[in-house]
């Protein structure tokens, strides 16, 4: 069955159009290109195609002619979010209008001066966050905790297009376990430790339970170490609106054991929550239940 490798999708040449789309003819020109990127997608990618129709038919319980249509549709938001990034990154930030629910917890929770944990997902389009807490007095230090190295050279085309050099540090996972050392250095600096709860690659440790009534997999790391380390910890994820328009949530991890397990339940609980809320913006294409393949 397909598992995810680590790797996030998008290519080099993806991003370069998009970016002169964007540069040269605007956002919603650059929307507009996404009605025939999208089609080739749902025409051609058969396997995130049976994924994503899972997810909607029979996770969700849609019928078949909605799934069917909102796998369409979930490319084109995805684009969305690519476009918006880089739009963002380019220097148009003061095109997208945002609102904030539960910043004042996120501050708060760094008023005790230990750093703390966020946990994100791959929905919505969490990698803008820093550029709206950069306008709210949220100057604390954010570190993002990934495996995508494959992916450097997006990275590095989309930060020499950007407007401004992003403040995000990356600790990148190694098997020799050094990004624990990395990761402590930056809580005893009162700094923001993020993560993304929702993907595991083979042969990593994990969790499970259920997520939209069926058990899945999560990765293990994230949530081991939060639950051993004596720092506040929130979830957070930054979901897109219409009209240019996007909304960062934080909740509080709320638990009654702080185990490893007893947080992933509550972040399960509060993604179900988002994803009732924005079923569209679901951005996993491999087969995460392992029920597809």
């Amino acid at each position: 069955m397909a598992k995810w490798t680590g790797k996030s999708r998008g290519t080099l040449l993806g991003y370069r159009i998009f970016v002169f789309c964007i540069k040269n003819l605007g956002i919603k020109v650059a929307y507009g290109v996404l009605y025939f990127v999208s089609a080739w997608y749902f025409l051609f990618l058969k396997s995130s195609n049976r994924y994503i129709y899972y997810y909607f038919k029979c996770r969700l319980g849609w019928s078949s002619l909605k799934s069917r249509w909102a796998v369409y549709r979930n490319y084109f938001v995805f684009g969305q979010t690519i476009i918006d990034k880089t739009a963002i990154g380019a220097g148009l930030r003061d095109r997208f209008t945002y609102e904030f629910d539960g910043i004042d917890h996120l501050k708060k929770m760094m008023a005790d001066q230990k750093g703390g944990v966020l946990i994100s997902a791959h929905i919505g389009n969490f990698e803008i966050a820093e550029r709206f807490f950069g306008e709210i007095d949220f100057n604390y230090q954010i570190n993002l905790v990934t495996t995508d190295l494959e992916h450097s050279i997006i990275k590095e085309y989309l930060e020499s297009v950007s407007d401004r050099k992003s403040s995000v540090k990356f600790i990148f996972i190694k098997e020799d376990m050094s990004h624990i050392f990395a990761i402590n250095e930056a809580l005893s600096n009162n700094e923001l430790i993020c993560f993304t709860g929702d993907r595991y690659f083979e042969g990593s440790k994990f969790l499970e339970t259920e997520l939209l009534g069926r058990k899945a997999k999560f990765p293990a790391g994230p949530f081991l170490i939060a639950s051993r380390l004596n720092v506040p910890v929130a979830y957070v994820y930054v979901m897109k609106e219409q009209n240019l328009h996007y909304h960062l949530y934080t909740r509080i991890a709320q638990v009654k054991h702080r185990d490893a397990q007893g947080l992933l339940h509550s972040y399960v609980q509060n993604l179900e929550g988002m994803l009732t809320k924005y079923p569209l913006q679901w951005f996993n294409y491999f087969d995460f239940w392992e029920e597809v393949d």
